[in-house]
């Protein structure tokens, strides 16, 4: 059996195995190249980018208010309108918001490295996997219970 076919037996055990409340399954022609997962280096490198400005320009817009609000609900309240303590609590929520924001926008840049970065290891592991099998695959190699023998090379040598 080859690679590629006990790969697509795999592959279709998986998918069998993995359908979540008859959810239907991955077109294998959605992919022009019939690829699994594509994701691009540069389509990445573009979104962890735009989060991290987001994120830069938030942190300093995003409590461009705060004092100025604050000082007014605290103003208001102190005059006896309730629309001080109103003001004060959407600041406070509005405080809140922005550091939601700012975590999701970190959250998504730093996932992305980690995520290209977790992905280029396992690809290199599978082709240091595939290269070992292969070059193996030209020797012979003796048993334990055979004397050592010299392995001879089967195939071109360069």
């Amino acid at each position: 059996m080859s690679f590629e076919e006990e790969w697509a037996g795999l592959k279709a055990d998986a998918a069998a195995r993995m359908r979540l409340n008859s959810a239907p399954g991955r077109d294998p022609d959605a992919s022009p190249t019939g690829a699994d997962l594509v994701a691009y280096d540069d389509e990445l490198g573009r979104i962890g980018h735009l989060a991290y400005l987001l994120h830069n320009n938030l942190k300093a817009d995003g409590k461009h208010a705060g004092s100025t609000t604050e000082a007014a609900g605290t103003s208001l309240n102190s005059d006896g309108f309730e629309t001080g303590k109103a003001l004060t609590s959407a600041g406070t929520a509005w405080t809140k918001q922005v550091g939601a924001l700012l975590s999701a926008c970190a959250h998504i840049s730093n996932h992305l490295d980690y995520t290209k970065a977790s992905k280029k290891k396992d690809d290199d592991w599978v082709v240091a996997q595939l290269s070992v099998s292969k070059i193996s695959g030209y020797y012979d190699v003796p048993g334990r219970d055979e004397g050592r023998a010299v392995p001879r090379p089967q195939g071109p040598v360069i």
